[in-house]
């Protein structure tokens, strides 16, 4: 019998580093008729499990959903636990999840998402071009590409490349008024959540120099500033500062009502 996980345990999990890998095993039809999946989740078609299966990481457990839990996930479970996969289905699929309120994603095709989107910026990232990066990744599209180039080249390496500008003028996923692009990509994906929410009210200070509206925002800007001036390599500086990220994400999670302090003395 396959195992199950509840759609709030998997939400607590979610974006942290015990969180599984998500993968959505809708049939076709009900794909179609839901365009809306899970945050960071993979697309696995439920007859194809034995070519999308080799793609996936085996140090992380699996969890997979169909529209109410049933049959296709159910199955895909079975398959890849007896492939030596942890795997699991969400209990009532993508329906209880979100009857119970947590996050879903727009499916948005027309940029390759989910399965490897590809998005180019300009070189030397700080803020938006490092945070926009690991919102797609860790919630968007676990797949995408990204790349910097010199800023007077984005639009044509983006014709190159296949890939879709962002953190420039005049683009879908720019800055809009006061708000950055990692709104904008918030936005274009209607993902609601108010983790997410709370990372993008720091990011957005931080980004756009409004450093009162938020107490944590001084010392993001410093550290992604030294992340810069330390390296070079903007793929690097990219890889070094997804932790960063996750570091922010798990303390807006689940860390923000902790304090640190020297302990009292009781001797």
């Amino acid at each position: 019998m396959a195992t199950a996980i509840s759609a709030d345990s998997l939400y607590a999990q979610l974006g942290l580093p015990v969180a599984p890998t998500i993968v959505d095993v809708r049939e076709d039809e009900a794909y179609r008729a839901q365009p809306r999946l899970l945050p960071g989740a993979r697309r696995g078609h439920p007859d194809q499990i034995a070519q999308w299966a080799k793609s996936l990481p085996r140090a992380r457990p699996i969890a997979l959903y169909c529209e109410h839990g049933r049959q296709a996930s159910q199955s895909a479970a079975q398959t890849l636990a007896a492939l030596g996969y942890q795997a699991a289905y969400i209990e009532g699929g993508i329906a209880r999840w979100i009857d119970a309120g947590h996050p879903t994603m727009r499916l948005r095709g027309e940029f390759n998402v989910p399965g490897g989107s590809r998005w180019v910026t300009r070189e030397r990232p700080k803020i938006d071009r490092l945070a926009c990066p690991w919102l797609v990744r860790r919630f968007i599209d676990p797949d995408a590409l990204f790349f910097y180039v010199p800023a007077n080249r984005v639009r044509a390496e983006a014709e190159t490349l296949g890939a879709q500008p962002y953190d420039i003028a005049d683009v879908t996923f720019s800055h809009r008024g006061p708000r950055c692009s990692f709104d904008a990509f918030l936005d274009e994906f209607d993902l609601r959540d108010p983790v997410l929410d709370a990372v993008a009210d720091i990011v957005r200070a931080a980004d756009t120099g409004e450093l009162a509206h938020s107490p944590q925002a001084p010392g993001l800007l410093a550290i992604s500033l030294g992340l810069s001036a330390n390296i070079a390599n903007d793929v690097v500086l990219l890889e070094q500062a997804m932790p960063l990220y996750d570091a922010l994400y798990a303390w807006c999670k689940t860390a923000r009502t902790e304090i640190h302090a020297w302990p009292k003395k009781t001797y």
